[in-house]
């Protein structure tokens, strides 16, 4: 199994455009989330969509965005779109999907990240801290999450 950037098997964007739009479309269009995948295939550059395959099995995908809750804006980069396809789920690969970001955000110079989730209890076990509540467009309660990637994070401190 590999966790690679989209850009560089773009045969998948299709199957990744349906999938997030299926699981977080919520009454959004599909062209909605087709331009965010054109838009998250520019190497080095924010947004980036990343992508597990084993073979020619596209197995998950999970993003690295500017921003994924418009009300929340001062908040910089976020891990966004996490999916594992149903026959893949179960394995760990949420979790390998995940690291992969964290460590490619902590390789680019960032110092934490986030995520908004609906659920609880699920990001808690990779890491995430829950910082509180905030609202995804028009009115739904959703919970915001922080990873922390300064070395230190956790450490003692004299």
């Amino acid at each position: 199994m590999n966790i690679l950037p989209l850009y560089a098997a773009p045969q998948f964007a299709e199957q990744v455009i349906d999938w997030i739009w299926q699981a977080f479309g919520d009454g959004l269009p599909r062209e909605f989330f087709q331009s965010v995948i054109d838009h998250s295939q520019t190497p080095g550059a924010l947004p980036l969509t990343f992508i597990a395959v084993e073979g020619e099995q596209l197995l998950g995908t999970v993003g690295l965005w500017r921003c994924d809750l418009i009300s929340r804006q001062d908040l910089y980069p976020w891990l966004a779109a996490l999916y594992v396809d149903e026959a893949a789920r179960g394995k760990g690969l949420a979790g390998l999907l995940q690291e992969h970001v964290i460590a490619f955000a902590a390789q680019a110079g960032y110092s934490e990240l986030h995520l908004w989730s609906a659920c609880r209890d699920f990001y808690e076990r990779y890491g995430w801290r829950y910082i509180g509540d905030g609202l995804e467009y028009p009115n739904k309660t959703v919970h915001l999450y922080r990873y922390s990637l300064c070395p230190s994070a956790g450490g003692t401190t004299e």
